[in-house]
């Protein structure tokens, strides 16, 4: 097990590199000055020059890709132009937002795409069968974005059931926490779990159709026990690679329902850098996200080679 978690972490390495590497060069590819971001609407020519000075943004872009990469093997993300504070800093002050928030849409999406995926392969061609892979396809068809919008204007405008947007810190107040992180973790969590309960169906009917499934119905074992202990379990084994594929998405869609919800999560401090050009925070945000998933999928492979002891990694 620890040979797998080793030769995984050394195999993120090469993957850290190029995806700094692509934001590095499409940062440096949208229009805009940084300098004049900074410097505001009143700023003069040689103000904004002095500011790009300062910044080290006139250097050539390969002296600041060599500078970033240096300061990288130190621990050293740079500090935000807008913020002025230390981008390791102000990313991790918000990741946690983040992290809370899609665990919550990830415990949303395990119950239902889990739930109505069994039920769908024990009830196939029937109308329950029907009724949740209809479920499922409207809820892969609905963006987040969207749904987040119509929930709004229900359950926020109309109703008045749950706040429009905000956020308030689990720490401080967990039905605050609750109440203001129920909409956005629903309208991420449709999604996926539309997309969980159409693979649990296909698995768990797959599994179903198996000879030892048959030899523990004709033992005469309990259907539930048959369900859980025998169908179930062995059906989670590729669920967990999807379960791992969705947590990816799950931060990633962060960004989009993050913004729309004005919740200071990563995703919204991203979003932010990237409209006011702020070159250190969307190389070393994005750099710190990618580094986040990565620790994702090793936990996937670990939990993966637990649930099969069959699996071999050759050499991993």
């Amino acid at each position: 097990m620890t040979g797998i978690i080793v030769s995984r972490l050394l195999s993120a390495v090469p993957i850290l590199l190029i995806v700094s590497l692509i934001t590095f060069a499409m940062i440096h590819l949208i229009p805009g000055d940084p300098a004049a971001a900074i410097a505001g609407l009143s700023a003069t020519p040689e103000q904004i020059a002095n500011i790009r000075h300062d910044l080290g943004l006139d250097e050539p872009l390969m002296t600041q890709l060599v500078r970033w990469y240096a300061n990288l093997l130190h621990g050293d993300l740079g500090r935000s132009l807008l913020l002025g504070q230390p981008v390791v800093e102000a990313t991790m002050f918000r990741l946690p937002v983040t992290v809370a928030l899609s665990l919550y849409a990830l415990v949303i999406t395990l119950a239902i795409g889990l739930v109505t995926g069994v039920l769908a392969a024990l009830r196939q061609n029937t109308w329950v069968d029907q009724a949740a892979m209809m479920f499922a396809m409207i809820g892969i068809s609905l963006p987040n974005f969207y749904l987040g919008l119509l929930m709004i204007i229900l359950f926020g405008v109309d109703l008045g059931w749950l706040p429009t947007g905000g956020y308030i810190a689990l720490s401080d107040n967990p039905l605050g926490w609750l109440a203001t992180s129920t909409m956005p973790a629903v309208s991420l969590a449709l999604l996926l779990a539309g997309l969980l309960a159409r693979i649990t169906r296909s698995t768990m009917l797959e599994v179903l159709r198996q000879d030892y499934i048959r030899t523990a119905r004709a033992k005469g074992l309990p259907r539930r026990l048959v369900v859980v202990k025998h169908a179930l379990s062995n059906a989670l084994i590729p669920i967990v690679t999807v379960v791992g594929i969705i947590v990816s998405l799950l931060i990633s869609g962060a960004v989009v329902t993050e913004t729309l919800f004005s919740i200071p999560g990563i995703g919204q401090l991203l979003t932010q850098a990237v409209l006011n050009r702020d070159y250190p925070m969307v190389q070393g945000g994005l750099l710190i996200v990618t580094a986040l998933l990565v620790l994702v999928n090793i936990g996937v492979d670990v939990i993966y080679a637990f649930l099969d002891p069959r699996v071999r990694y050759d050499g991993a």
